[in-house]
């Protein structure tokens, strides 16, 4: 497999001062053989500044967080990370590589989740070339390399998991955020370990069920919270009765048989469980009239 080398190349300033004198001389010495009437010295002077002329071709400028990926004849030579002018053999092929880091969102997938519920699914991805020999030589186009395997890592993700939480699940895609980016990352690392790329972040940047099944879960989903909210109330409102009489035995305010032990935790259960604000009846008689 092809693997980045480090390439070092000549400063780009010195390099061209030295070029541009040597072509000065050059020319300062060509027009005194014209003028003497030296003709071979002439057409030796003519050959060098034509080489000379050509060398120049060796200057190449890298852009900061840039790499420029150099090849012989289609042969990789070696990569340049050093910023600035550089100068390197003008027979080498320069490419230029970023290594800025960059993001992308997804397209809005339509998958099937865990439980075979359709839901819509898009990510943003961030990411960074890390190997420029891998990136070139090893993917035909890098930059669809990475789109195309992130979105293929969404949808294997997607399935592995169920849109909410339920009895038999502990992570689910709505309620463990951290958790469902950080396995998107994994996946999609593995997918461009390949391609020179490190994947920085991962996230889910849009989640919700299928418009043809959106209404149906929002009603499911109510009527989720509307029995968990009643089941909590249930076991407040069971505790506070069973304080109250306990509280009422121990200071001995009043003596209750079993029958209107019945009657009080009902009455109470009544109070507390309703939705509206309880109606005081006064009882004027005796407390068994």
């Amino acid at each position: 497999m092809t693997k980045e080398i480090r390439k070092s190349t000549s400063p780009g300033i010195p390099m061209l001062l030295l070029l541009l004198g040597l072509i000065v001389t050059t020319v300062l010495l060509f027009i005194q053989s014209v003028n003497s009437g030296a003709v071979m010295l002439a057409l030796l002077l003519v050959v060098a500044g034509l080489v000379e002329f050509f060398l120049l071709f060796g200057l190449f400028m890298v852009q900061p967080n840039n790499a420029v990926v150099l090849q012989l004849f289609g042969r990789y030579v070696g990569t340049v990370r050093d910023e600035g002018l550089r100068w390197a053999n003008p027979f080498f092929s320069k490419r230029a590589v970023s290594l800025r880091v960059r993001n992308f969102e997804s397209n809005k997938l339509k998958v099937n989740e865990l439980d075979g519920s359709p839901i819509e699914i898009a990510s943003v991805v961030v990411w960074q070339v890390v190997d420029s020999a891998e990136a070139l030589f090893l993917v035909d186009d890098f930059e669809n390399f990475v789109h195309v395997q992130s979105e293929s890592a969404l949808r294997q993700m997607a399935t592995t998991y169920p849109y909410d939480l339920h009895d038999d699940v502990k992570i689910a895609l709505r309620s463990h955020s951290k958790e469902i980016s950080e396995h998107l990352q994994a996946e999609i690392q593995e997918r461009l370990a390949q391609a020179g790329v490190k994947v920085i972040e991962a996230r889910i940047s849009h989640l919700a069920y299928a418009p043809e099944i959106a209404s149906a879960m929002l009603r499911r989903q109510q009527a989720n919270a509307v029995i968990a909210a009643r089941t909590r109330i249930v076991e407040g409102a069971v505790s506070m009765v069973e304080l109250a009489l306990d509280q009422l035995s121990k200071r001995g305010v009043i003596q209750l048989d079993e029958e209107r032990k019945v009657a009080m935790v009902s009455n109470l259960l009544v109070v507390l469980c309703s939705d509206g604000n309880a109606q005081p009846v006064i009882n004027t008689g005796s407390l068994y009239g």
